[in-house]
């Protein structure tokens, strides 16, 4: 009896990871982290620094946006061919390539001002971009390669590394800066990144795949695919936007140094790192709610934009704490708006009846990474127009009315698909209650 009971007990024991999964969860949280901090270093400090060397607003919008055309363009060749470069040697190139980029562009101060520095500054984004790309695609195709059946809770604790970049960053940066000058925060962060290059090599595992015939063409013939992109590129191009703009207004309106607008914008990745787990675990848990998840973030985002200024139609005063709280709500509707699309076009590429592999899922990253590069195009660069030629309130309220567009075609779609899927439950039913002859 108790051998029984010790067997049943231990059949219903969750299994643990194997190795290979331990491995691959440490190195895709450091590269989260490590991209990631980076990445966010530049928000509390680079745009002030820019105008001094010349760069107007609508220029520094164009550097931020020119890293993410290149990484538009890098993520669809590099997803395409993933199976061909190798996911985890295309990883430890994308380290290698963004820990030097990141260390160069430490040094662009003391270049000459005017249209050199703003040369130089195209140049190295550009190349970092690359490398970025190159690391997030294979980052995020091997994590659902290797989890198939837990890709948004994977992917919802990546994101925990991933907001801990984007939290330390700006206040990390903004202290190196306000401290040390300009140099040291990229040369600190440089040489990081640099040293998470070999100790990837060590941990990742290697994966091997057979390269597949379909096209990103084929993955945008589907309706709900192309509603998932626009989420996706609503979400980049509200962050984009507050990358390029937040700093300079809150300087400008507060009277705030560097280092507490690094602070403040931790209103916006914090939230953003402890929603994104538990939202990962529960859609995953339950598929039927990422759709209900993604409209709700996404007209909490819109709420979030129209009241950051806030939008001067609503005739309400600009007050820090408004400014802190609206952060807040942005960073949250994040983490409830950026899990689920990905796993959610995972399944519809699998409808659509693409093959089961690595090639899929690093043409699905691919898409992912371009679409969202194609946002943080859009809002550094528009974003900076909007608010050099109108105001930053202004520009943050378009920002919103992206959000709830997006929030608005999403729910249309959802009540389009439901009498097809009553319709499709009915037959089921009807198949299995009819006897076979």
């Amino acid at each position: 009896m108790s051998d029984n009971s010790a067997t049943a007990e231990s059949s219903e024991s969750p299994p643990r990871f194997t190795r290979k999964e331990v491995l691959t969860l440490i190195s895709m949280a450091s590269v989260n982290f490590s991209s990631m901090i980076c990445y966010s270093i530049l928000g509390p400090f680079f745009p002030t620094e820019a105008v001094k060397k010349g760069a107007s607003q609508t220029v520094v919008g164009l550097i931020f946006g020119c890293y993410a055309v290149c990484n538009l363009i890098s993520s669809l060749i590099l997803g395409k061919y993933i199976v061909q470069i190798g996911a985890k040697f295309m990883l430890i190139a994308g380290l290698f390539v963004s820990s030097g980029c990141t260390i160069v562009f430490g040094l662009l101060d003391r270049a000459p001002e005017g249209p050199v520095f703003i040369t130089l500054c195209f140049v190295v984004r550009s190349l970092d971009a690359v490398g970025f790309a190159a690391a997030i695609t294979s980052t995020f195709a091997m994590t659902a390669k290797i989890f198939p059946n837990n890709v948004a809770t994977v992917l919802g604790s990546l994101e925990i590394f991933a907001g801990l970049g984007l939290i330390l960053g700006p206040p990390v940066g903004g202290w190196l800066y306000q401290s040390f000058g300009y140099e040291v925060p990229f040369l600190f962060l440089g040489c990081f990144l640099f040293i998470m290059a070999p100790f990837n090599i060590y941990i990742l595992p290697s994966i091997e795949a057979d390269p597949s015939k379909d096209s990103f063409f084929r993955l945008l013939t589907h309706v709900k695919i192309i509603l998932l992109c626009y989420v996706i590129f609503t979400l980049s191009a509200g962050l984009g936007f507050l990358d390029a703009t937040l700093s300079l207004f809150a300087i400008d309106r507060f009277s705030l140094s560097n280092g507490y607008v690094g602070l403040v914008m931790l209103g916006v990745s914090l939230p953003y790192c402890l929603a994104s787990p538990l939202i990962g675990y529960f859609t995953d848990k339950y598929p039927a709610t990422r759709m209900g998840f993604m409209v709700t973030g996404s007209l909490a985002a819109a709420i979030g934009f129209c009241l950051l200024g806030p939008a001067p139609f609503l005739h309400i005063p600009s007050q820090l704490w408004l400014l802190v709280i609206m952060l807040g709500l942005i960073g949250f509707s994040l983490g409830m708006t950026a899990i689920p699309p990905f796993p959610e076009i995972i399944t519809c590429a699998y409808e659509k009846g693409f093959e089961e592999g690595l090639s899929t899922l690093g043409m699905v990253s691919g898409l992912f990474g371009a679409v969202w590069s194609t946002g943080m195009f859009y809002g550094p660069i528009v974003g900076g127009i909007l608010v050099q030629h109108l105001s930053f309130e202004w520009a943050a309220a378009v920002q919103g009315g992206l959000a709830f567009l997006g929030a608005f075609l999403l729910a249309v779609y959802s009540l389009c698909q439901r009498p097809q899927q009553r319709v499709q439950e009915d037959s089921r039913q009807t198949d299995e209650r009819t006897p076979f002859l």
